[in-house]
């Protein structure tokens, strides 16, 4: 495998919402995500997933507190905790979880859910 450059990926990435695929390890996916607005709430049944910020800032809510995330600061979601994610201006953001989950998880929303597996 060659060495990837996040700033590059992210480049190639013109829509929010969209999670791109960029690696898979071991049944995880790394993807690339850009986001800007508020998505809605919704819950993963069985996966757990990591956001970082690599640019910008957004905030996880969860029904009883919110997590504000720099760059370079993170936060793993356990499964089943209800969350939504939001960000006031543009933010990039990885995230890691494992492969063919659902970016908005138990709901399916004809603006939010994206495709599975859209490698960059």
């Amino acid at each position: 495998m060659d060495k990837a450059s996040l700033e590059k990926k992210f480049a190639l990435i013109h829509e929010h919402w969209r999670p791109k695929v960029v690696a898979s390890v071991n049944g995880q996916e790394l993807k690339l995500v850009k986001i800007a607005g508020t998505f809605p709430w919704h819950r993963h049944d069985s996966e757990d997933e990591l956001f970082l910020v690599w640019r910008g800032r957004m905030t996880i809510e969860f029904r009883d507190r919110s997590v504000v995330l720099n760059p370079g600061e993170f936060c793993a979601v356990p499964r089943g905790a209800e969350h939504r994610t939001m960000a006031e201006a543009e933010a990039e953001i990885l995230v890691f979880e494992p492969a063919r989950t659902r970016n908005t998880g138990n709901i399916i929303d004809d603006d939010f859910t994206a495709p599975d597996g859209v490698v960059i």
